[in-house]
């Protein structure tokens, strides 16, 4: 058995060009280089591929079939692909991995699915390539038979009338054919005067309607509705029957529960619908206006259960009866489970005066507010001191008009005198019980005065570095101690959770994990929750968050030859703060410039004016504020670009040894002019002899060598790697096959991503006659697989090459 690897060897060029013993390398001048082409075929489960006037294609699929399109291109250099669907891409509907690749799989396709597929190659040279193919995708469903009954009438059963309208209706691509049937018997427009077939004028196509005029004793039978698609794409007939019958009727349905239900948190509520009317028997469904049913609900028949209710599932549930005639019967409750929550107070002093204190003589309101539900139920008392309060002449309770301020209810104190300071206590509660009463005291003394609002010194402005926790603070003076609500001061813009307002019952607001977009004015102000109801007081506090240099490059690869200049530059993008900006230039650790910015400049420079080996190796600038660094990357290197091999490949050349065959190699260097001369070229296949070569490659100058000595039927792999002064630089690696129809199958060949470095198997002897060529440079972790076939019992196998 002979090996298909073997070792490497270098291909050197230098000034003897037509002395090369073996006559096998040539400097070709013709430039091949060559703009792409591209042409679509298909693989999948086509039912049909037909070209349409204009030369469109159309390619037809069962919906559920595995959709396969190949892009076949040529070009060189070798092209990028990318295909697309109509005027967008198709990343965001298929696999990301398919949609770079020749190959555009997409198994069990839907009928959203179909539509104008393009396949787009480039390489730079001229116009990109687009060639497109439409997808048509073929389904029929199940159709659905409906029943109604002609305008103006109106009785309940009216099947004891004289006209009944029977539709059906099928979604299917392409149209659908109807045919109805009686029985066995086929019905057509004329065949019986009792019957009319027609398509409405505003659905043409789309359906068809059965009309029995004069209902007779024969037309109570059974009815089918054929749907067809004249079994393209192999796509069956279906069908469906419907009985017509003198007690065929429209469904109707009643709710054995109340409306609404009230009920606690925690009860198990059910809810029961019965179908009251109805032929055929109708089918029972539950909906609810929360989109959709409790993920804990459990529906058994017309009854749906919902255990231990929460206040979320509170809502409208419909049940929903339907049997195709007529139309659907429709019954709804409310559901409304119990709550008391947001007990808030606050103090208003009298309207009368401009002194927003609390004085003896005067008059001071308590208001109280929750929320209930429902509110109807809900009740409010008083207490001083714990002690039951009534309604008086000094002491007025009220309850605020619902529509005004829901939930409400007032103390009024008229001529606050010394006897009446103490703690005021209202107490809100459901009156179905079972739902815990809430409490809230609010305090009455010489010491209750309204709030106040102050920065402390020194927390504004506030200077914070970006990913920081921060604490924007606010002291608030007064009793009671009302809720802060902080908001963006400077802009439109949200608080740092998302919303437009936060609370805060300390008055201070904690930001963790501080961004560059929080910088600005931040307004804190007294809510009159929980404190007097008079002009909120505010104050604004400043935050500026520093970050360190957003710089660009952050990386760059540079490659170039020795002797030339190489400039560097590094630009700062955003910075804060921006006044103090320093920057340091170093070659690995060695610091080689450092400085200050020019308040004139956002970037700055390192160039070397004459490159040298020592001057190879990774460059980095730092530029530095208070908050920290940004850093540019610059990999300065001699190493060269990967050659390309020609897309076009020649076949193999035959020798007068049956054993043995040779090959073309062709090749091209991208950007030799970029770094230093070529000198060499690592051919990584078998050792070869030195081959010299005259003077430097040009861009696009097509270079040949012959692969001799190749044992029939193995396959090679070939590694080019161009070797300058700097060493070797990027490799290209192709797979060479040897096949007696090597010419017919390059035409039909798939191009398949392959990282051959990790390559762990060897083919053995076959003739491989589906694979043309695979080129480098994709992902790696991809599957090869090569149908090959035995010579000895010619049967088809299987050999896969796992990275």
């Amino acid at each position: 058995m002979h090996s298909s690897f073997l070792s490497f060897s270098d291909l050197i060029i230098d000034d003897a060009l037509r002395c090369d013993r073996d006559a096998n390398f040539t400097l070709l001048s013709s430039l091949p280089a060559a703009p792409p082409s591209v042409r679509i075929i298909h693989s999948g489960h086509a039912c049909n591929v037909e070209e349409e006037r204009h030369a469109e294609r159309v390619y037809t699929i069962r919906e559920g079939e595995t959709l396969e399109l190949t892009c076949l291109v040529t070009g060189h250099p070798r092209p990028q692909i990318r295909w697309t669907k109509t005027a967008g891409s198709v990343s965001d509907r298929f696999q990301d991995s398919s949609v770079f690749n020749e190959t555009l799989h997409i198994a069990k396709i839907l009928r959203t699915q179909g539509g104008r597929y393009y396949c787009k190659a480039e390489n730079g040279l001229g116009s990109p390539a687009i060639k497109s193919i439409r997808v048509d995708v073929y389904y029929l469903d199940d159709p659905v038979v409906t029943v109604h009954q002609s305008i103006g009438e109106a009785k309940e059963q009216f099947y004891y009338e004289r006209t009944v309208f029977l539709r059906c209706v099928a979604n299917s691509n392409p149209p659908v054919r109807y045919s109805w049937h009686r029985g066995r018997e086929v019905l057509t427009q004329g065949s019986d005067k009792g019957v009319e077939i027609y398509e409405p004028f505003f659905t043409q196509g789309e359906t068809k309607i059965l009309k029995l005029k004069n209902l007779r004793p024969q037309d109570y039978a059974n009815y089918s509705c054929v749907a067809s698609v004249r079994n393209v794409c192999g796509i069956p007939d279906r069908s469906v029957i419907f009985r017509l019958t003198n007690k065929t009727a429209s469904p109707s349905i009643k709710l054995l529960v109340e409306d609404p239900i009230v009920v606690n948190p925690g009860q198990t509520v059910s809810l029961v619908c019965i179908a009251t009317g109805g032929e055929p028997s109708p089918i029972l469904t539950w909906i609810s206006s929360n989109e959709s049913l409790p993920q804990r609900s459990v529906v058994k028949g017309g009854t749906l259960t919902l255990p231990a209710i929460t206040t979320d599932e509170a809502g409208v549930y419909s049940c929903v009866s339907s049997n195709n005639v007529g139309n659907p019967a429709k019954k709804s409750t409310t559901i409304v489970v119990r709550a008391l929550k947001k007990g808030r107070f606050w103090i208003t002093p009298d309207p009368y005066h401009n002194d927003d204190n609390i004085q003896i003589g005067r008059e001071v309101k308590i208001s109280c507010q929750v929320e209930a539900t429902p509110p109807e139920e809900l009740t409010f008392s008083w207490l001083k001191n714990g002690r039951a309060l009534r309604s008086s002449e000094r002491m007025v309770i009220t309850q605020t008009d619902p529509d005004i301020s829901p939930g409400t209810t007032n103390l009024d104190i008229i001529d606050l005198k010394f006897t009446d300071f103490g703690t005021y206590t209202c107490v809100a509660a459901l009156k179905g019980g079972g739902i815990p009463e809430i409490s809230i005291d609010v305090n009455i003394s010489s010491t209750t005065v309204p709030p106040n609002l102050t920065v402390p010194r020194g927390k504004s402005p506030l200077v914070a570095r970006e990913g920081d926790t921060v604490e924007l603070e606010c002291l608030v003076s007064g009793k009671p101690k009302p809720i802060i609500l902080w908001s963006r001061a400077d802009k439109e813009a949200p608080m740092p959770d998302g919303s437009m307002q936060m609370e805060s019952y300390d008055g201070v607001l904690r930001i963790v994990n501080v961004s560059r977009e929080m910088t600005g004015s931040y307004r804190c102000q007294t809510s009159q929750f929980n404190g007097f109801n008079v002009k909120p007081r505010e104050a604004v506090v400043e935050l500026i968050v520093q970050y360190p240099p957003t710089v660009e490059p952050v990386y760059m690869e540079m490659r170039q030859g020795l002797g030339r200049p190489v400039v560097m530059t590094c630009r700062v993008l955003r910075a804060h703060p921006s006044r103090v900006l320093r920057f340091e230039w170093l070659l690995s650790n060695r610091l080689l410039h450092a400085g200050a910015f020019d308040a004139q400049r956002d970037e700055t420079e390192y160039t070397i004016r004459s490159l040298n080996r020592d001057g190879w190796g990774e460059y980095t600038c730092n530029v530095i504020n208070e908050a920290g660094a940004g850093k540019c990357t610059f990999q300065v290197t001699g190493k060269a670009y990967p050659p390309e091999f020609y897309y076009d490949t020649y076949s193999p050349l035959w020798q007068n040894r049956p054993r043995v065959y040779g090959f073309k190699l062709q090749w091209t260097q991208m950007n030799p002019n970029a770094v230093d001369r070529i000198v060499a070229y690592r051919l990584g296949i078998r050792q070869v002899g030195a081959i010299p070569v005259d003077g430097a490659i040009n861009k696009g100058e097509l270079m040949t060598h012959n692969l001799t000595e190749l044992i029939k039927p193995e396959s090679y792999e070939v590694r080019l790697t161009p070797i300058t002064r700097f060493g070797e630089g990027d490799s290209t690696i192709r797979i060479h096959t040897h096949t007696h129809t090597h010419t017919a199958i390059r035409r039909h060949s798939l191009l398949l991503p392959l990282n051959v470095d990790q390559l762990t198997h060897r083919l053995g002897p076959c003739d491989l006659y589906c694979l043309s060529q695979i080129y480098s440079g994709l992902e790696a972790k991809s599957d090869l697989f090569l149908r090959t076939r035995d010579p000895l019992d010619f049967k088809d196998t299987e050999h896969r090459v796992v990275f």
